[in-house]
């Protein structure tokens, strides 16, 4: 009988929090990462898989997506499930509301959670779970509910909605976030979405840790103002426009607002969401000596870290908050080198070309927001990581173990016996260029259109499934919807 269902042999083991890497094979059993071993005989498995000397990474938590918001969900769940079969991520936790785009639906999650459940089971290439954001007074009531018995640990709020809209200046929010007649979605709101959450952190103290509040920190009325007078001006256009008309400060102004509601409030888990620029990071770390009780998490996206608004391909990069300027991008890297950062994602967000570029094409503010990448969150991170002296073992953390720790992912994260075993074996020495259509997500464009990266993933195994070889996607969909934590 083998005593493995698959060997992996011949790789360079990749781990958080452990110094350098080291040649070893890897059995895997039942969906787990079993042995490791540079002694693991290949004829004790049912399958064996030369690794070739490349990096095996942990599989990739792509903790930032939005699969649905521009297309149908379902359809989604397919196809930029593969996308991340492709970049080497083996769990996608995607971010999810009542309210126009989504499932274009209001009412209560009771309702709206189990046919998002639905329409996505079956679908996915990759194992995913699901952020919600509590919209209007009713979803705050439910948060026990979506805690224990939908395994949802982790909640957002948007802190521009209500006065400002999704991809521009809006007057009327209230058809779009679709909430009863007479609520309202503003510092309130989210005062007592924060009470809710604290309160079930309270209710399930085992959980506690793993129950937590994501911010996209933004200030709608810094926002308006500043697009008004952009476009009344007309000195600028294209990303530089949308970037100055959303400037960095706003950022900063609401990461303080939350960071205090969340010490009035007693909630100690906040997720501060795709910082982009110097004065974010600064507002965070500022709050972060201000209310040191308090765990801040400090998200950016690979997006921020690759383009800035000038090197960007095109309109395809317009997405919230904005591209910034080159000193930005850089500011950004280097509070990844000191640790500052938590983690790394994409918020990879698939509109398609007749979505995305409005009327007239070139003009910034009436195209859509957002964009997909993950599908170069890992190469673009090794690549640019690398030329700049980040060691491997702290790309495995920023974009493996530390969003597992924080999200309930308890078997996800990293590559010891006992773990699932979801590894992306990387080629750190592959020369490419980014071209959209090599993509296997339905976007037909990419802001990284032409740029070069120095690794490139070549296989991704999801519990043992080989998903992703030599580049291609395999297999039919293994996806499972994850109840967190998991065990």
């Amino acid at each position: 009988m083998a005593n493995y269902d698959l060997i992996l042999h011949d790789v360079d083991l990749v781990r958080p929090g452990v110094e350098g890497v080291r040649r070893t094979s890897i059995g895997v059993r039942d969906g787990k990462v079993a042995a490791i071993s540079p002694e693991l005989d290949p004829a004790g498995a049912k399958e064996v898989v030369d690794g070739g000397g490349r990096l095996a990474f942990p599989g990739v938590v792509d903790a930032h997506q939005h699969w649905g918001i521009y297309n149908e969900l379902g359809a989604d769940a397919a196809s930029e499930s593969r996308a991340c079969a492709q970049g080497g991520v083996t769990t996608a936790l995607t971010y999810m509301r009542t309210g126009q785009y989504y499932l274009n639906k209001g009412g209560d999650y009771a309702t709206f959670f189990p046919e998002v459940l639905e329409t996505t089971r079956g679908r996915a290439h990759v194992d995913y779970g699901f952020h919600l954001a509590p919209m209007m007074r009713g979803h705050i009531e439910e948060i026990p509910d979506l805690v224990r018995e939908f395994g949802v640990s982790s909640f957002k709020v948007f802190m521009f909605y209500g006065s400002h809209g999704l991809h521009g200046k809006s007057k009327d929010q209230s058809s779009f976030l679709m909430i009863p007649e007479g609520e309202r979605y503003d510092y309130a709101h989210f005062e007592f979405v924060m009470r809710g959450i604290q309160a079930a952190r309270e209710r399930f103290p085992e959980l506690a840790d793993e129950i937590s509040l994501s911010l996209h920190c933004e200030t709608a009325e810094i926002m308006t103002a500043y697009t008004e007078m952009v476009e009344r001006e007309g000195a600028l256009t294209g990303l530089e426009a949308y970037s100055a008309s959303r400037p960095p400060h706003s950022e900063g102004l609401a990461i303080s607002i939350a960071s205090y509601l969340a010490h009035e409030t007693g909630l100690t888990n906040i997720n501060l969401l795709h910082l982009t620029s110097r004065k974010a990071v600064d507002a965070a770390l500022r709050m972060a000596r201000a209310f040191p009780h308090i765990d801040f998490r400090r998200e950016v996206t690979i997006g921020h870290l690759l383009a800035d608004f000038r090197t960007a391909h095109g309109l395809g990069g317009k997405v919230n908050p904005p591209l910034r300027d080159r000193d930005d991008v850089e500011a950004l890297w280097e509070y990844v080198a000191d640790g500052t950062i938590d983690w790394v994602v994409s918020d990879h967000a698939c509109c398609k070309d007749e979505t995305k570029f409005g009327d007239p094409r070139d003009d910034v503010f009436v195209a859509k927001s957002g964009f997909g990448g993950t599908e170069y969150l890992l190469a673009g991170l090794v690549t640019e990581g690398t030329r700049r002296g980040l060691p491997l073992h702290r790309v495995a953390e920023l974009v493996s173990a530390n969003p597992a720790k924080r999200y309930g992912l308890r078997a996800k994260g990293d590559l010891a016996v006992g773990c699932d075993a979801d590894i992306a074996l990387v080629d750190p020495d592959h020369h490419w260029v980014v071209r959209a259509e090599d993509s296997e997500s339905t976007q037909e464009y990419t802001p990284f259109e032409g740029f070069a990266l120095t690794a490139k993933v070549t296989d991704t195994f999801l519990r043992g499934h080989r998903v992703l070889e030599d580049g291609k996607v395999v297999g039919d969909p293994v996806g499972r919807y994850l109840s967190r934590p998991t065990s």
